[in-house]
Parts: C-alpha cells; sequence; structure tokens
C-alpha cells in the first residue's frame, strides 16, 4: 500500500464533516489519558493488535496524539499521529457499522490540523488503504515510489 501526502497549508474547509458527525450524535475530541484502556480495547476488538500498540504510544505524548470519536460513552472510532514515525497520520479507524457518515473526515482533519500547528507544511498518510477516500477528502496524492513505505 503507497504513502500519500497532504498539503496541510491549503486544506479544505473541515466544518462541514465535523457537523455531519454531530448531525449523527459523535462527538469527536482529543482523547484524555483516562482514555487509554478503552481506545486500546476498542483497537483491538476492531481493527488489531499491531494497530493497538502503535495508538497505545500516543498517550505517552502531551498533548496525546490521537483523537477519538464516541456516541455518548461508547468510542466508535480514532484517528492517530506522530505514531511511527515524524510527520505520519495513522492509524485511524472507524467501527464499520458506523461508516460512511463523515466521522473518518473528521477524525482526519482534527489529526491534520494539529500536525499543522506542529509546524509541518505537509503531512503523510503511511499506508494506505482506501486512496479515493484520501483524495477526494483532503486532496491528498500517492507518493510514487512508496509502496513498501516504512512498514515494509
Amino acid at each position: 500500500m503507497p504513502d500519500m501526502l497532504v498539503r496541510l497549508y491549503d486544506l479544505p474547509d473541515a466544518a462541514p464533516y465535523d457537523r455531519r458527525a454531530e448531525e449523527v450524535g459523535i462527538t469527536v475530541r482529543r482523547a484524555q489519558p483516562w482514555d487509554r484502556s478503552a481506545v486500546r480495547a476498542f483497537i483491538e476488538e476492531h481493527f488489531s493488535k499491531r494497530w493497538a500498540d502503535e495508538a497505545e504510544l500516543t498517550f505517552a505524548r502531551q498533548p496525546i496524539s490521537l483523537f477519538v470519536a464516541a456516541a455518548g460513552e461508547e468510542t466508535i472510532g480514532f484517528a492517530a499521529y506522530e505514531v511511527s514515525t515524524r510527520d505520519y497520520f495513522g492509524p485511524t479507524g472507524v467501527r464499520e457499522d458506523w461508516r460512511g457518515r463523515g466521522i473518518g473526515a473528521a477524525l482526519l482533519f482534527r489529526c491534520l490540523a494539529a500536525m499543522r500547528e506542529l509546524g509541518y507544511a505537509y503531512a503523510v498518510i503511511g499506508g494506505v488503504g482506501p486512496a479515493e477516500f484520501y483524495e477526494k477528502v483532503c486532496g491528498a496524492f500517492v507518493i510514487p515510489g512508496s509502496e513498501t513505505g516504512i512498514y515494509g
């Protein structure tokens, strides 16, 4: 899976995605220390232990470099940045039954905005699965020759 590059200085407006998430009762927020166990359990159950291991590292950062999407008290999605390496977005995921409602985009934009605040002009989206999603939502483009990426 290739890596993609996003221009952080030219991000589209994120407000429509935040509104879509709010309209379906979803809160998107930066994770807090007390979210660690629940986030890890969610990621292991719905995605993979490897992603859970990566995401756990975000809790050692200040501020925590992970955002959660929640329906009430229930975690339904997450997005992380600066985990495996600097200036990388991911891993990220939304529970399958909640996909298609703008939640993934809302999480993505929170992370990209946080990366821009760190001073980055560009962000790498590592090991992309849904390239069309990232092209459409944030104008990302495939980095030629990046098929093996940092994940080998």
